[in-house]
This record gives C-alpha cells, structure tokens and sequence, in this order.
C-alpha cells in the first residue's frame, strides 16, 4: 500500500499574497517587473494541495533558503453521500 503512495504526485501552491491591476499594465511588465501584493511579510500564507486549501503556515527565511511552516491543518468539509446518509438511518 505504501509502495502505490509513493507514486502520487500532488502540486503544492503557497499563496503569499494577490493584486488586482488592469490587463494592459500586465501586458506591460517586463523582466525585473515588481508586483506589490496586498500581503505583508508577517502575514499567513495558504497552503493549497491539487489547488484545494489544505493548511496555513508562515514564511521562514533562513540564509538564501525560502521555506513555510505549517501552523494550522484546515479540516475539510464532511461530504455526504447517499450511501452514508442511508447507512446512518
């Protein structure tokens, strides 16, 4: 069983912050470009898996190294199906 996991590959995203700003200025931007983002440095990031929020955490830098630390596991919603919902009557 362990074997058959080792084998999924999941997409890890961090989300640091977002900015809103016009297409033409995007279309603008050129390499070296900053986009200033509606977040601090001492803010929660989110931690997304398949894009599906599944934690938060903070930035740690550590010399040149860029790392977060997981400070809260989001718990997912319960999804019920026909199945559980007869089983449980």
């Amino acid at each position: 069983m362990k074997a058959d996991l080792d084998l999924v590959s999941i997409e890890l995203t961090v989300v640091l912050g977002s900015a809103q700003m016009p297409i033409y200025k995007l279309l603008r931007m050129g390499r070296g470009a900053i986009i200033e983002l509606n977040a601090s440095e001492t803010d929660e990031v989110q931690i997304l898996a398949n894009n599906h929020p599944f934690a938060k955490g903070n930035v740690v830098v550590s010399g040149t190294r860029i790392s977060v630390e997981i400070t809260e596991m989001i718990k997912r919603p319960t999804v019920f199906t026909l199945g559980s919902v007869a089983e449980a009557a």
